[in-house]
């Protein structure tokens, strides 16, 4: 009786180990499936962004054009920067996000800003007359405002937000099932602590 009653204590740890280790299983393969993308996405973009030389046939390119905005857009000091922008990206279909506007010295500027593109828009509030230097980056541009986050408006930020959480999260998982590995835990564990030396050594000669 003593010796089934000493027993018994065991099995609840034993079956919440088990049901941990098959938890993480489960979470580390169907994360890594979902974030695949995302993490390919993320790696190469890394690669591409470490090289600002590389344009692959995509580089910069500016363009210019000029109009004169419609009387409702300006008035005398005043000017309705909700219908200068909309009548800008309907003529000359720029995006991005409009920011930036100002008035000084008797002339308006105005900021588009979005992922490989800019433009930037001046114009006079006494003839109403414009002008929109536009640049563009190419697609390679595009990829890697994208892997800064830059420009990208807060959709995209929350793609950046949560893939960081959900890519910490596999390789914390990662870890937690190497703990269940017994042949494999110690020399896992040894080449994570390399690693982490190695990492952190590369960091000090980047910022020396």
């Amino acid at each position: 009786m003593s010796s089934a009653s000493e027993s018994n204590p065991a099995k609840p740890k034993k079956a919440f180990k088990h049901r941990f280790h098959q938890w993480m299983r489960w979470f580390h393969l169907y994360a890594s499936m979902v974030t695949f993308v995302i993490v390919l996405f993320f790696a190469l973009t890394g690669v591409t962004l470490n090289h600002p030389e590389w344009t692959w046939g995509g580089g910069e390119k500016q363009t210019s054009v000029a109009g004169v905005l419609p009387e409702k857009a300006v008035r005398g000091e005043t000017v309705d920067w909700f219908v200068v922008s909309e009548y800008l990206r309907k003529t000359h279909s720029l995006h991005g996000t409009a920011s930036e506007n100002r008035v000084d010295n008797g002339e308006g500027s105005l900021s588009y800003r979005g992922p490989g593109y800019a433009a930037e828009v001046y114009f006079k509030l006494a003839d109403r007359k414009y002008e929109v230097r536009i640049t563009t980056q190419g697609w390679l541009g595009v990829m890697n405002d994208l892997h800064r986050g830059r420009d990208s408006g807060k959709p995209w930020s929350w793609v950046v937000d949560v893939s960081g959480i959900v890519l910490a999260l596999v390789s914390l998982s990662g870890l937690a099932i190497l703990f269940f590995l017994k042949k494999a835990r110690l020399s896992g564990l040894a080449w994570t602590v390399m690693g982490l030396i190695a990492t952190c050594g590369l960091i000090w000669l980047a910022t020396r």
